[in-house]
């Protein structure tokens, strides 16, 4: 990692910053010891986030068992982690949503980050469910190293950036490095840790593209997580010959000890997820049939008959 890179991009203006009360929200629940009425009075402070948080409380897609009314009520129900994942997503599409990035293609940026965010959860939920958090708000966060240096970078970041695109060539961190010093992933995890969340987030964010990892830490279980599920949202966000859909899911599905089965149900019922997301964080993601074409190659390919 290119030191002088990275602190010139902290510096410089290419970094979104986050609101006070959003800065304040997060040091108050890093204490394993907070209290929801410290909290409650934090996030009151700000009408606007109050009413973020209460729809994203009451959407189909966390399933509460009743219709939530109060912040409070909303807390206790989504718990500290899933709260601090959707306030952190709204926050930065808000704050990203006229954000310069150069050429980046920042539909398709956006789509590819709900879709691996949605995949990373569920496929935590399959491998490692007590991590199902921190792959929702990693997933989801992990590229945003792309936009900040397609901003920052533009001309010399340019050839990567604009692989990012539906069939653009994957990247790897070397030749990211060759590029412009750094990764993507080296500048998101700097970010997320700027803005105070939990190392294991930040530090799978940064390994998200190794993958010589081996799962002992949660952190190295998430980056791996992240590897697979960004790998197949790749696929997800483009129409793909059947050979690559059959290699590139069954490497992910291998690399985290998934069987091919569960990563077939999960892609037949994903774009739901998908686009109640959308829906929640207020950006536009096209409906596509492509999600469910590829659970079907995944069955007539790689499953037994």
């Amino acid at each position: 990692m290119n030191a002088h890179v990275i602190e010139s991009i902290r510096k410089a203006a290419a970094v979104p910053s986050i609101p006070q009360v959003v800065t304040r929200f997060l040091e108050v629940i890093q204490d394993p010891n907070f209290r929801y009425e410290e909290v409650v009075k934090v996030l009151s402070a700000d009408a606007g986030t109050v009413s973020e948080i209460l729809r994203l409380a009451n959407s189909a897609l966390f399933g509460l068992p009743r219709e939530v009314t109060s912040l409070r009520q909303a807390l206790t129900l989504l718990g500290p982690k899933r709260t601090r994942s959707l306030v952190l997503g709204r926050c930065l599409v808000d704050r990203m949503s006229d954000y310069p990035a150069g050429r980046l293609d920042k539909t398709y940026f956006w789509r590819r980050s709900l879709v691996g965010s949605v995949l990373a959860t569920r496929l935590a939920d399959a491998v490692a469910p007590d991590l199902r958090e921190e792959a929702f708000v990693a997933g989801l966060l992990a590229d945003i190293g792309v936009a900040i240096l397609a901003n920052a970078l533009n001309e010399q970041y340019e050839p990567i950036s604009g692989e990012y695109r539906p069939k653009g060539r994957y990247i790897g961190e070397d030749e990211e490095r060759e590029c412009v010093g750094v990764t993507h992933a080296e500048v998101s995890a700097m970010v997320l840790s700027s803005w105070g969340l939990p190392e294991t987030i930040c530090t799978a964010v940064n390994l998200q593209q190794s993958f010589g990892i081996q799962a002992t830490e949660p952190a190295h279980r998430v980056a791996r997580i992240l590897n697979s599920a960004d790998r197949v949202a790749k696929l997800l966000c483009e129409i793909p010959e059947e050979e690559e859909v059959a290699l590139t899911c069954g490497e992910a599905a291998a690399f985290i000890g998934v069987d091919l089965h569960t990563l077939a149900g999960i892609l037949e019922n994903i774009e739901a997820d998908v686009q109640e997301l959308a829906l929640i964080l207020r950006t536009d993601v096209i409906p596509s049939s492509v999600y469910a074409r590829i659970a079907k190659v995944i069955q007539r390919q790689l499953l037994p008959a």
